[in-house]
Order: C-alpha cells, then structure tokens, then sequence
C-alpha cells in the first residue's frame, strides 16, 4: 500500500520529538527548528550530489514559488510544535500537531477539490470534540498557550501537506520537496537565532542535535512519498500512529502521567482521524 509510507514517517518523528523534548531543556525551540533543518539539509544536498554528480542543476524548478509557500507553512508549523513539545505532556503536544488530517479533510475537499463522503464533516467535528476532551485538563493548568501553539501547528501542518500535494501533481520528486523545505526552515532558524540569541552546543548535545536532524530528514523523506503516492486522507489518518508511540515514549522515557480524560480526547481524535478515511470515496484502491 502506498500510503503505508506514513507509518515509517509516523515511527521516526515520535522518536524526533523524544529528541526534540530532551534537548529543549538547553535550546530554544528556534534553535531545535535550525539544527534539526541544518542537518536535514546537509544530508539532503550530498545524497543530491553523489547521486545526480552535481549540485545546482537537479535543483532548478519553474515552481519555485509552491516551495516558498510549502516552505514558509511548514517552518511556521514546526517552530510551534518544537515550542508545544517543551511545555506540554509529549502526547499532548503530538496529538495536537496531529490535527493536521482533520483540517486536511476540509482543505482536501475545499482546496485539492477531491471527492469527499458524507460522513466527512460529522468525522472532523467529532475529532475536535476530542481535541477538547485533550485540552481540558491542560487548561485549567494554565497552558493554554502552548496548547495553543500546538493547535495551530497542526492548521499549519495541513496547508503544508497540500502544498507538498500540489507539488506531486507538477511533477516535483520528493527529494527537491524536501531540499527546499529544509533550506527554507534553516534560514528561518538562522535569522530567528541571529536576532533572539543561542547557545553554544556542548559535546555531549551533539548527538542529540544529530539525531533530531536525521530522524527529521528521513521521516520527511517518508511522508512526501506517502503525499505523493497516495490517498491524502489514507495517509493523514495513518499519521495518527505517531501519537501512540509518542503515548508509550512519554510514559516510559519522562514518565508523564496523564488523566483519563486526556487519554480518551487521544482515542477520539484518533478514531475520527478512521473515520474521516472511511468517510471517503470507498472505491479509492489504499483506503483503509
């Protein structure tokens, strides 16, 4: 199945945003967003090299803008889920990013103009009855900010996995959708750095810098295959399946403990993530 590429993707940035929520206690989540991109880039741009034997000339494109905006969406959303990772239960801040399908199923059919079924909106509403049930808890500890920041990264998320749709469908390969996207947030991170300040990294903060930046690139790799190759609601309720390893991570790793009300939003939001897949045209070839 095509769209099973978002499972790969799912594993890798759970274990990203282990990485992320360990070095947060050092950096800033600007600082996160540039090192994790940093890295991205380099390993994008020497696979680029060793296997075309040149650099500038793969990269050029007539669609330079559709990657500007996939880029900027994408930075947007990721500086706001590193910042909801920091201040919020791991599974909470994943499971709000994880939004991104629900308002992917709206901006599929409003946007991409894909054929919907009519269990969509009662599938979306219930999801963010869920959201509801998640975020409760949280604010009435005063972390509606964060809880915030979560949220709309995942709004954000959605108009990037368009953008990167959109691009399947002119023909961009997916290594040059994730160049420019990784070269877009670095600079992003730079800039952002270069006026708020930075840390040093220490020798042993490398390795975490290291990996947030590989597991990054790889599960980005997965998920614009997945966009490109498949069903976009398959693989948007696929995406769910990080919030479950991210559930496991945090109890086992921070030993986050979260109330049962909490636990259920996750469940619901999951399930109308199903639910919004079943809602969709049933003849699609890798619907679940």
């Amino acid at each position: 199945m095509k769209s099973s590429w978002m499972l790969v993707a799912a594993a890798l940035f759970a274990l990203m945003s282990v990485l992320v929520k360990h070095a947060s206690a050092h950096f800033s989540s600007a600082e996160l967003v540039f090192y994790r991109s940093a890295f991205g880039l380099l390993a994008i741009g020497g696979v680029i090299a060793i296997r075309h034997r040149q650099f500038w000339t793969p990269l050029a494109t007539p669609h330079f803008k559709a990657h500007f905006w996939r880029g900027l969406s994408g930075f947007a959303a990721l500086v706001l889920f590193f910042y909801a990772i920091a201040r919020l239960p791991l599974a909470t801040a994943v499971t709000l990013n994880y939004t991104a399908p629900l308002f992917l199923a709206a901006l599929s059919a409003w946007w991409l103009k894909e054929k919907q079924g009519h269990g969509l909106v009662a599938a979306v509403l219930l999801g963010f009855v869920g959201i509801v049930m998640l975020l409760r808890p949280q604010l009435e500890d005063q972390a509606w900010l964060p809880a915030l920041a979560g949220l709309v990264s995942g709004m954000l998320a959605a108009v990037a996995y368009v953008n990167v749709k959109q691009l399947g469908k002119l023909g961009e390969p997916e290594w040059r959708v994730v160049f420019y996207f990784t070269l877009l947030a670095t600079l992003g991170g730079g800039v952002w750095m270069a006026v708020a300040g930075f840390h040093r990294p220490q020798a042993e903060d490398w390795p975490w810098l290291i990996g947030i930046g590989v597991t990054a690139t790889v599960a980005q790799l997965a998920l614009t295959r997945a966009y490109h190759r498949g069903r976009t609601l398959t693989v948007g309720a696929l995406a769910y399946t990080t919030v479950g390893f991210s559930a496991v991570y945090g109890v086992i790793l921070f030993g986050e403990h979260l109330p049962v009300l909490a636990w259920a939003g996750m469940a619901v939001v999951a399930m109308a993530g199903i639910l919004a897949v079943r809602a969709s045209t049933p003849s699609a070839p890798d619907s679940l």
